[in-house]
């Protein structure tokens, strides 16, 4: 007998601009990685499937379950991520969509984008408690997004000619560190915060340009007021130095630091693919090329 399976799928992604200032009402602008994909199977299975405490995974599977009101089934579940956890690359919310996409897909279901949204921030305040939203938001669009707190997230439509380079230092982000180191010197913290949330806006308007030069110059200096604020780490500053060593437009950590990736701006997919190699000889342990 052939088992059914149900198939689901997401992709990642990654900030641009504005971490941490986002925290203080400054805006902050994701970028969908299209090409980076979570794929979920669900399989049906011999026993019921046990939910995991702060699990994005099963968390999403049975808030997908719960919302269907479909109970003792037994299923399991395999994953397949090019997106590495806990390095600011939308991965939580990755797995989620893709689990639950999974699920409807599994018991015939058709699942719309509103109750996908829904069910993915369910899962995503059970494994993060107080989410923002923005990396299921950007997890779930084609297009960047642009969001401020209390406020809510826009749609940016990207077409400059232009690559970036993401490169992951192999180290765990400590986004919720970072977030408590910023909170501690919150007087001092507070230019800098200012100075990332207008380096944003500037960042915003040379998208709209076209003008990639700008957006690389304005991503360097958000690295230096990120560094100021402590919560770069040596690996991120390594690899930023060396993507502009090679000719990168700009450079910068990019998520809540501490470790996770940098970015990198090149003009041309040959410059792109020259500093990958570069930053991946430098210490990245992964490197990815999307076109903006």
């Amino acid at each position: 007998m052939v088992k059914k399976i149900g198939v689901g799928k997401a992709h990642s992604k990654i900030i641009l601009m504005g971490e941490h200032a986002v925290v203080y009402g400054h805006p902050a602008i994701a970028l969908p990685l299209k090409d980076i994909e979570v794929t979920c199977q669900i399989l049906s299975a011999d026993k019921l499937l046990v939910m995991k405490p702060q699990d994005p995974l099963t968390t999403a599977i049975f808030a997908a379950l719960q919302y269907l009101e479909i109970k003792n089934q037994p299923i399991s579940y395999a994953i397949s991520s090019m997106v590495p956890e806990k390095r600011g690359m939308g991965s939580s919310a990755a797995v989620a969509i893709a689990a639950i996409r999974a699920v409807y897909d599994y018991f015939d279901q058709e699942l719309d984008q509103e109750t996908l949204e829904m069910l993915v921030n369910q899962a995503e305040i059970i494994a993060h408690i107080k989410p923002s939203g923005l990396d299921a938001k950007t997890c779930l669009s084609d297009r960047a997004i642009k969001f401020i707190k209390n406020v809510g997230f826009a749609d940016l439509a990207i077409d400059m000619d232009a690559h970036l380079v993401i490169a992951d230092t192999g180290i765990h982000g400590h986004t919720r560190q970072a977030v408590e180191k910023v909170e501690a010197q919150e007087e001092k913290a507070l230019p800098y915060l200012n100075g990332l949330g207008q380096l944003t806006l500037k960042a915003e308007k040379a998208l709209e340009a076209k003008d990639a030069k700008a957006l690389g110059s304005i991503m360097t200096t958000a690295h230096l007021l990120l560094t100021e604020l402590g919560v770069s780490s040596p690996e991120a500053d390594n690899l930023v130095a060396t993507a502009l060593s090679y000719g990168a437009l700009g450079a910068k950590m990019s998520g809540g630091g501490l470790g996770g990736c940098i970015i990198a701006l090149t003009k041309t997919s040959s410059e792109a693919h020259a500093i990958a190699q570069k930053l991946e000889e430098k210490g990245a342990i992964n490197t990815w090329i999307e076109s903006l």
